[in-house]
C-alpha cells in the first residue's frame, strides 16, 4: 500500500473536519502512471497540483499538516474494481477521464451529496403514489359505505367493588380489579343469586362497556321471564354480570398482557363460584345446584383473552363452557409488532385446532365448549371482519361465526364499539344468552348439542342449511278436522294467493299437497306473509300446519275443529294429524314501497322455507286464515323446483371484471330466485348491483316491494336490501393472510343472490353486477395496513444498499434522495417487478404436491394435514390473480419514502436552524467557530457514562422499546449538527458524513412504529403503578448494536469505506488529535486486509436480504425486522471496530517507530 501524496487534491478544500472518506485521486491516467513509476512518481506532485497548493498554504498550512499525516493512497476512480455498471458509475468514470482538471467531477459528486436532489422522475413517481394513496383513503372513507342503524339504549348504572378479591386470591389485585353489575331500579340488591355471566372488556376497554348488556339483562328478566312458569321452569333466572377493570390496557400490542389479563380472570372465575357457596353472600333459591362453570362474553381482544383463559395453567376444567365474543380477531393478530403476541396467537390457536382435531371426545379438553363470534362488518374499521371467523378454529358442531346484518331483527352492520351499547343487537344476545341458560344445571347452560342448536336459532336467519327445523323432531299436536265449505284443496302446480285475510269473514283451509317422490334436488316450499303466524296465542290471525292423512299410533292431541262432514280427497279421512310450524319461522325486513333500510321499525315478513326432503313424511301443507273479521294483509305460498327457482353462475371473475354480469328474470317465475356466483367470495373487491323491475300487469299493485338477501355460507354474512332498485354487494369471503378452514374445504362456495318479488305481477326483472373499482380501492386498507409498515423498509433497504455500493466504489455517500433517483431509475423496478412473479409463483406453488409434502415431512404429520401458515407469505393469498398488488404497494411505498425523507429533511433544516441560533446568542463568536468544526459535543468519559448508564436500565428497568426511542432522539441531534457542520465547512468529507447520518435516521424511524406499541404499554403500566418488569423485553443483544452504532456516529465517525483488499477510512476528527507518532507511512494489517476482501459484499448481501425479508415475511412477522436491522447496525459496527478510527489495531500507532518497522519489514525471530 503506498501512501498518498500530499498535494493531491479534490473538489473539497484540503482543510478537513473528519466527518468524510478520503476521495480517489482526480485524474484516472495519474493512476495508472503511479503504477507504472513507482513509489518515486507517485512522491512528485503535478505542476498543476502544486499551484493549488501553494495557494492554500497561508490559510490551511496548520490543519493540512494536520491531515496529510492520515491520508492515504487510494486507487483513482478508472483503476477500481467497479462493483456495479450502474449509469451512475458509469457516469462518474467518463467524467473522470474526460476532464483533466476534474471540474465536472466535482460538480458530478457536490450534485450527489445534496440532500435535496429531485428529479423529473422522483417528481413524478411521488406524484403518481400520493394519487393512488389518496384514492385507495378516499375510497375507505367515503364509498361502498353500509347504512348505520342501530338505535341507543339507555340504563341505570350501578357497581359494586369485589374488594375482597385481593392479593391473598391473585397477584394482580394492585392492577386489576372486579365488579359486579346491579341496574337502578331493577336488581340493586349486590349479593349473587343467579347464573353468573363476565364481560371481559377490549383493547383500552373499560369495565363500563358492560353497562347496556347487562341493564337489558335485568330488563328482560324483570319485566318478562320472572312472571312467565315455562320460563322459570325451564331453569332461567336472573345473570349476574361480572365485569373486569383493566385499566384500559393495550391489549391488542403486547401479548404478556394478554397472558396476565387470561391469568386474572382464572383466579376471578374461582372467586367468583366460591361466592356462591357463601350464604352471606348469596341469595340463590334452595334445591338449585351451585354454579360450576361461567358463561364469558368478549369484546374485541377480551374474546381471545377468553380463548386463552383455557389454555392457562391456572384453568380449573370446565369452569368455563359458553363464550360469546363481540369482533374479536380470533383467526390473527390485529397487528404483529410485538413477538410475545404473534407466539401467543399461535399457541393459542394451535392449541384449539388440536383439540377440536381429537379422534375422540375424551381427548378434546373442549369438548364441553362453545364459542359464538358476532362481527360487526363493513363498518367496523378496527379489526377487519373475516378475523372474526372460526372456520379455521372450531367446527360447527362447536361454533360459527355471524355477522350483526344477518341477526334477525337486528339487520345492520356496525362499528366496532357501537356492537357494545346497539339497542337491536343487545336484546337479541341478551335473549341468546338466556336460551341457553339452565339455572337447574351446576353448568349452568344446557348440553353442548342443545347449546348450539339454540344459538344457531337465535342468531342465524334460520334460512341457512345448518338450522335444524324444530318441528319436524316433535310429534303432532293437532288434529285438523276438515268441511267441503271451510276447505279448498289447490293442485300441486298452484300457488296460494291471499291478498287479504279472512275475506268472506269466517275461517277457512287451504291445503296444498306436497308433491310427491322422486323430488328434484334443490326443491323446496317457500310461504312469506305481512302477519305474524299463529303460535296459540289469543286473537288468531294465520296458522300453518304440516299434516299427514293418519295420525302415529296412540297419539291424542288437541284438534281444530271445522263442523267437517266431508271427507277428505282419495284419503277418505276427515282429519289430518299436524304441527304447528311457527317455531320454523323467519323473519325478514319488511319490503315496501315506503322502505328505505332494512333496520326500519316496523312488523317483519314472516317466512318459511322447507325442502321437500324434510316433508317426506307428511302429505298437506294446511294454511288456515283464522281471523273472525277481514284483515288487510296477504299470503303467498308455493312449490317450487331448483331448475326454475336457481341459477347458477358459471363465469370466472376475470369476465366478471371485465365484462359485469347481467341476467333477466322470467314473467312467471318463482316467488323466491336465487343467483349463486361461486367466483365472487373475495374481500377485496366491492360491486355494484342494480335491480331493475317491471311496472306489473294490467296496473295491479305489487303486494311487496322487491326483497334481496346477499349472503355467503363461511362466515355466515348475510345483507338485506328493502325495496331494492340496486346497491352496494360486499363480502367478507377469502381475505389476505386467513388460515384454511378446519374442514379443510376448498374454495367458499361464494356469494349468493336471494330476491323475493311478487309472482302475481308477471313482469321481468332485469339485474346486473358490475366491479366498483374505485370503491374496492379501500378495502385494501384493512387487509393490508401492515403492508405500509414492511414494504416501505424493502424501498428503504434498496436505496442504502445503492448508497453503500457507491460509497465503497466512489468514496462518495451520496444522498437518500438522489439515491433514491437512481434507484427508481435501475434497481427498484427490477426488485418489484421480481417480486411480482416472486408473489405469482409462490401462491401457485403453495396449492401444488410438492408444498403438501414439504409440509408434513418439515412437519411429521400426514400429507392430509393443514397447513395453517400457507397464507403467511407476501401478500397473503393464495390467488394468483391479486399480482399487480407488489407493484402497486411498490409504487406507494416509493412515493411514501420519498415524502417522508423530504419531510425529514425539512425537520432537520428547521432544527439545525434554531440550534445555530441559540447557539450565536449564547456563545462566544469562537466558541461557535471552533464548534463548526467539531460534532461531538460531550466528552469520550461522559459518553461511556451516559451509554453504560442506558445499558443498566434496558437490563433492569425499562423495555428495549425505550432505548431504541432515546437512540432515535440521540440520532436526530446527530443529524442536526451533521448538517450545521456540513453547512459551515462545505466540505465532501462532511456531506459524506450528514448523508450517512441521515439515510440511518430515515431507517431507524421507519422502524420505529414498530417498537412504538409496546413502549406504549410500558409507559401505561407505569400510569397505573405498575412496575414490574416485561420479563421479554429486556434482552441487551436486542438493542446493544443499536446503542453502540448511534454512539459512533455521535462522535462523527464515517463509516470506512470496504474496497477489496485495500482498506480506507477517514481521518481522526478534530476533537479527537492523532497519536504524535503517526507513522508517515501507512500501517500494513495482513489480517484486516483478508477480512475485508472476505466481506467485501456482506453489506450488499445484508441489505438485499433484508429487502427481501421485509417483503416476503414484514407483514405476518414484523417485529423481526427491528432485529434484521439490528444485525445490520451490528455489522456496520463491526466495520467500524475493524478499519476505521476506533480499530483495535490503531493501537499499533502508539508503538516506537523502530518497533513497528521492524515488525513490517524485520525478519521473524524464533
Amino acid at each position: 500500500m503506498r501512501r498518498r501524496p500530499s498535494g493531491s487534491g479534490e473538489d473539497e478544500s484540503d482543510a478537513k473536519t473528519g466527518l468524510g472518506v478520503l476521495k480517489a485521486p482526480d485524474k484516472a491516467e495519474r493512476s495508472r502512471e503511479m503504477v507504472k513509476d513507482g513509489p518515486r512518481a507517485a512522491r512528485q506532485p503535478s505542476k498543476g497540483h502544486e499551484q493549488r497548493r501553494s495557494s492554500r498554504d497561508d490559510t490551511n498550512a496548520e490543519d493540512s499538516r494536520a491531515s496529510v499525516a492520515t491520508q492515504w493512497a487510494r486507487p483513482s476512480l478508472a483503476g477500481l474494481a467497479w462493483e456495479d455498471n450502474s449509469p451512475l458509475l458509469d457516469e462518474l468514470q467518463g467524467k473522470e477521464a474526460a476532464q483533466p482538471a476534474g471540474g465536472d467531477l466535482r460538480k458530478q459528486r457536490a450534485r450527489l451529496r445534496g440532500p435535496w436532489t429531485c428529479s423529473l422522475l422522483t417528481l413524478a413517481t411521488t406524484a403518481c403514489s400520493i394519487m393512488l394513496l389518496a384514492t385507495i383513503i378516499r375510497s375507505f372513507f367515503t364509498l361502498q359505505m353500509d347504512p348505520k342503524g342501530c338505535a341507543m339504549s339507555y340504563m341505570r348504572p350501578a357497581f359494586a367493588r369485589l374488594s375482597d378479591f385481593d392479593t391473598e386470591h391473585t397477584r394482580f389485585a394492585s392492577k386489576y380489579s372486579l365488579y359486579l353489575y346491579r341496574e337502578g331500579g331493577v336488581d340493586e340488591d349486590t349479593r349473587v343469586k343467579g347464573i353468573p355471566v363476565i364481560f371481559i372488556p377490549g383493547n383500552a376497554g373499560s369495565y363500563k362497556q358492560v353497562r347496556p348488556i347487562a341493564a337489558e339483562a335485568a330488563h328482560y328478566f324483570h319485566d318478562v321471564l320472572r312472571s312467565d312458569p315455562v320460563a322459570v321452569g325451564s331453569g332461567k333466572r336472573p345473570l349476574d354480570f361480572f365485569t373486569v377493570d383493566f385499566n384500559e390496557e393495550l391489549t391488542a400490542f403486547h401479548g404478556q398482557t394478554m397472558l396476565d389479563q387470561a391469568e386474572y380472570l382464572n383466579e376471578a372465575v374461582a372467586y367468583i363460584l366460591a361466592q356462591y357457596h357463601n350464604p352471606h353472600r348469596s341469595l340463590r333459591e334452595p334445591g338449585l345446584p351451585d354454579p360450576k362453570s361461567v358463561i364469558i362474553v368478549g369484546h374485541s381482544m377480551g374474546g381471545i383473552v377468553a380463548r386463552t383463559m383455557l389454555r392457562m395453567p391456572n384453568y380449573q376444567e370446565d369452569t368455563i363452557n359458553t363464550i360469546v365474543t363481540l369482533s374479536a380477531p380470533h383467526a390473527r393478530a390485529p397487528i404483529s409488532f410485538d413477538r410475545d403476541m404473534v407466539t401467543t396467537y399461535t399457541d393459542i390457536n394451535t392449541f384449539w385446532r388440536e383439540s377440536y382435531s381429537a379422534p375422540s371426545l375424551d381427548k378434546n379438553p373442549l369438548a364441553d365448549v362453545t364459542l359464538v363470534s358476532v362481527a360487526g362488518g363493513g363498518l367496523d374499521t378496527m379489526i377487519p371482519s373475516e378475523y372474526s371467523s372460526l372456520t379455521s378454529l372450531v367446527p360447527e358442531t362447536h361454533g360459527f361465526t355471524v355477522f350483526t346484518s344477518a341477526i334477525p331483527r337486528v339487520w345492520t352492520g356496525m362499528d366496532h364499539l357501537a356492537i357494545m351499547w346497539c339497542d337491536q343487537f343487545r336484546k337479541a344476545l341478551i335473549r341468546a344468552i338466556f336460551d341457553v341458560a339452565d339455572a337447574r344445571r351446576p353448568s349452568q347452560t344446557l348440553e353442548q348439542p342443545e347449546r348450539i342448536r339454540a344459538l344457531r336459532k337465535r342468531l342465524l336467519t334460520g334460512i341457512e342449511s345448518v338450522v335444524e327445523k324444530a318441528v319436524l323432531e316433535h310429534e303432532p299436536t293437532t288434529f285438523l278436522t276438515l268441511e267441503p265449505g271451510s276447505t279448498s284443496i289447490m293442485n300441486y302446480d298452484d300457488k296460494l294467493v291471499l291478498r287479504s285475510i279472512a275475506r268472506s269473514g269466517k275461517a277457512r283451509t287451504h291445503l296444498l299437497p306436497i308433491p310427491a317422490q322422486p323430488f328434484t334436488e334443490g326443491s323446496k316450499f317457500t310461504l312469506m306473509t305481512d302477519q305474524k303466524l299463529d303460535a296459540g296465542e289469543e286473537n288468531r290471525v294465520l296458522t300453518v300446519l304440516l299434516c299427514s292423512a293418519s295420525p302415529a299410533p296412540g297419539y291424542t292431541g288437541s284438534s281444530f275443529a271445522k263442523n267437517a262432514d266431508g271427507a277428505l280427497g282419495a284419503t277418505g279421512s276427515t282429519r289430518l294429524a299436524c304441527k304447528n310450524a311457527v317455531s320454523d319461522v323467519s323473519y325478514l325486513p319488511a319490503s315496501t314501497n315506503a322502505s328505505k333500510n332494512a333496520f326500519d321499525e316496523g312488523a317483519p315478513f314472516s317466512y318459511l322455507q322447507y325442502s321437500l326432503e324434510d316433508l317426506d313424511e307428511y302429505h298437506f301443507i294446511a294454511v288456515i286464515e283464522q281471523a273472525a273479521e277481514p284483515t288487510a294483509g296477504w299470503v303467498l305460498a308455493e312449490f317450487s323446483a331448483a331448475k326454475d327457482s336457481t341459477i347458477k353462475v358459471s363465469r370466472g371473475h376475470q369476465q366478471i371484471l371485465i365484462n359485469g354480469l347481467r341476467r333477466e328474470l322470467p314473467q312467471g317465475r318463482s316467488m323466491m330466485t336465487e343467483l349463486k356466483i361461486p367466483e365472487v367470495h373475495s374481500t377485496m373487491f366491492a360491486y355494484s348491483l342494480g335491480v331493475h323491475r317491471q311496472q306489473c300487469d294490467k296496473g295491479q299493485d305489487e303486494l311487496f316491494a322487491p326483497l334481496l338477501r346477499q349472503y355467503i355460507q363461511e362466515p355466515y354474512e348475510s345483507k338485506y336490501f328493502v325495496n331494492t332498485k340496486g346497491g352496494n354487494i360486499n363480502v367478507h369471503g377469502i381475505s389476505p393472510y386467513m388460515p384454511p378452514s378446519l374442514s379443510g374445504k376448498g374454495a367458499s362456495e361464494g356469494l349468493s343472490l336471494q330476491l323475493w318479488t311478487d309472482p302475481t305481477c308477471n313482469s321481468t326483472v332485469k339485474i346486473s353486477l358490475t366491479v366498483d373499482l374505485v370503491g374496492s380501492a379501500g378495502k385494501l386498507v384493512m387487509r393490508y395496513r401492515t403492508v405500509f409498515a414492511a414494504f416501505p423498509l424493502l424501498v428503504v433497504a434498496i436505496v442504502l444498499r445503492k448508497q453503500f455500493k457507491v460509497y465503497d466504489s466512489t468514496g462518495v455517500f451520496m444522498s437518500f434522495s438522489q439515491s433514491m433517483d437512481h434507484c427508481i431509475r435501475t434497481s427498484l423496478p427490477a426488485i418489484i417487478a421480481a417480486l411480482t412473479f416472486l408473489s405469482v409463483a409462490l401462491s401457485k406453488a403453495t396449492q401444488g404436491p410438492w408444498a403438501r409434502r414439504w409440509f408434513s415431512h418439515s412437519t411429521s404429520t400426514s400429507k392430509s394435514s393443514i397447513d395453517f401458515t400457507v397464507n403467511d407469505l407476501m401478500l397473503g393469498t393464495s390467488d394468483p390473480f391479486f399480482w399487480f398488488l407488489v407493484p402497486l404497494f411498490g409504487v406507494i411505498s416509493v412515493g411514501v419514502c420519498i415524502a417522508g425523507n423530504y419531510l425529514v429533511l425539512t425537520i432537520m433544516e428547521l432544527l439545525a436552524f434554531i440550534y445555530g441560533r441559540m447557539r450565536s446568542l449564547v456563545a462566544k463568536p469562537d466558541d461557535v467557530r471552533r464548534a463548526a468544526a467539531s460534532l461531538a459535543t460531550t466528552s469520550p468519559q461522559q459518553r461511556v457514562i451516559t451509554t453504560s448508564v442506558l445499558l443498566l436500565l434496558v437490563m433492569t428497568v425499562v423495555p428495549y422499546q425505550f432505548a431504541y426511542l432515546v437512540l432515535c432522539i440521540v440520532q436526530i441531534a446527530t443529524c442536526m449538527r451533521a448538517l450545521r457542520v456540513a453547512r459551515e465547512t462545505a466540505t465532501g468529507q462532511s456531506y459524506n458524513f450528514y448523508n450517512y447520518a441521515h439515510s440511518m435516521l430515515v431507517l431507524m424511524l421507519w422502524i420505529l412504529p414498530i417498537n412504538m406499541p409496546v413502549l406504549v404499554v410500558w409507559i401505561h403500566n407505569l400510569a397505573v403503578h405498575w412496575l414490574n418488569p416485561f420479563s421479554t423485553h429486556h434482552n441487551l443483544l436486542s438493542v446493544l448494536p443499536y446503542i453502540l452504532l448511534v454512539e459512533t456516529m455521535s462522535t462523527g465517525n464515517m463509516v470506512p469505506r470496504v474496497i477489496g483488499r485495500q482498506v480506507s477510512f477517514p481521518p481522526f476528527a478534530p476533537s479527537h488529535p492523532p497519536p504524535p507518532l503517526l507513522p508517515s507511512r501507512p500501517l500494513i494489517l495482513p489480517y484486516a486486509n483478508s477480512v475485508q476482501h472476505r466481506t467485501r459484499y456482506v453489506t450488499n448481501i445484508a441489505t438485499f436480504t433484508f429487502a427481501l425479508y421485509a417483503a416476503v415475511y414484514g407483514v405476518t412477522y414484523a417485529y423481526r425486522l427491528h432485529h434484521m436491522v439490528n444485525a445490520l447496525c451490528a455489522w456496520l459496527l463491526l466495520i467500524h471496530l475493524t478499519t476505521g478510527p476506533l480499530a483495535l489495531a490503531r493501537l499499533a500507532h502508539y508503538l516506537p517507530r523502530s518497533e513497528r518497522s521492524q515488525g513490517r519489514h524485520g525478519k521473524k525471530r524464533p
